[in-house]
């Protein structure tokens, strides 16, 4: 690396940041290997250049690597990474709300659902019970009738006669209730199947947007060190019996 010269390493940054082959990461990481490489990448023409394609603006020129006038460009792009890194990091926080909110807007349809299939569930029960028992009455009309009287069966048919619903109409409404309700029902369940799906994506999805790999993997850490403490404390509890001789 001594019989490089200055300008050859220049040009060798140079060309590899104008390729997009070297980014920020990697200027930072090769000024730590040596003191001629880190005066060499501290350079301003490396880091405009970085600045030019990082952080292009519409009225920017191509960058002058000889003007030495200008502000520190590593200082610059420190500002400017640094801004950028809060919008991002503002972007995304206003992201996982908007996941959030759409979770529980998930399981609020969830919870109108199940209290709508609750609802149609009692509603289908006590028809199904009503109708049941005008069919047990009609059946015991028509055994009745075998061996009733005449002025018995004139009576209750005056009865009949006089009630405000006849039995058939009534029959007759309960079983297209009946039949509502089931239909009302399979509507609510496919629903339910829908509105549970959708809330099992969003949640997975807010759990991917969530993710942080160092402090989750640090959560992971402390969880065995405390297992291994556990560990350690009941073998040094547990008092082995002595050897006879």
């Amino acid at each position: 690396m001594g019989g490089v010269p200055d300008e050859l390493w220049r040009q060798i940054l140079e060309m590899g940041i104008q390729n997009s082959k070297l980014n920020y990461k990697d200027l930072c990481c090769i000024s730590i290997s040596c003191r001629r490489l880190h005066r060499l990448s501290a350079e301003n023409s490396l880091w405009l250049l970085l600045l030019s394609s990082d952080f292009p603006s519409p009225n920017q020129q191509n960058p002058n690597p000889n003007n030495s006038t200008s502000a520190s460009a590593k200082s610059t792009y420190k500002i400017k990474f640094e801004r950028e890194k809060s919008r991002k990091v503002a972007a995304h926080r206003r992201a996982v709300l908007r996941k959030e909110s759409e979770v529980l807007e998930f399981e609020r349809k969830i919870r109108e659902i199940e209290n709508g299939l609750r609802q149609e569930t009692e509603k289908m029960r006590a028809t199904a019970a009503e109708l049941s028992n005008l069919h047990k009455v009609r059946q015991a009309s028509v055994a009745l009738n075998v061996w009733q009287p005449e002025v018995i069966r004139g009576r209750q048919k005056q009865i009949v006669e006089q009630s405000a619903v006849p039995v058939e109409s009534r029959v007759h409404s309960l079983e297209m209730e009946l039949k509502l309700c089931r239909q009302r029902i399979s509507g609510f369940d496919k629903a339910y199947r829908d509105e549970k799906r959708r809330l099992e994506l969003a949640m997975e999805q807010l759990a991917s947007m969530k993710y942080h790999p160092l402090r989750d993997h640090k959560l992971i850490s402390s969880g065995d060190k405390e297992y291994k403490k556990k560990r350690k404390k009941l073998k040094t509890s547990v008092i082995f019996p002595e050897k006879q001789g």
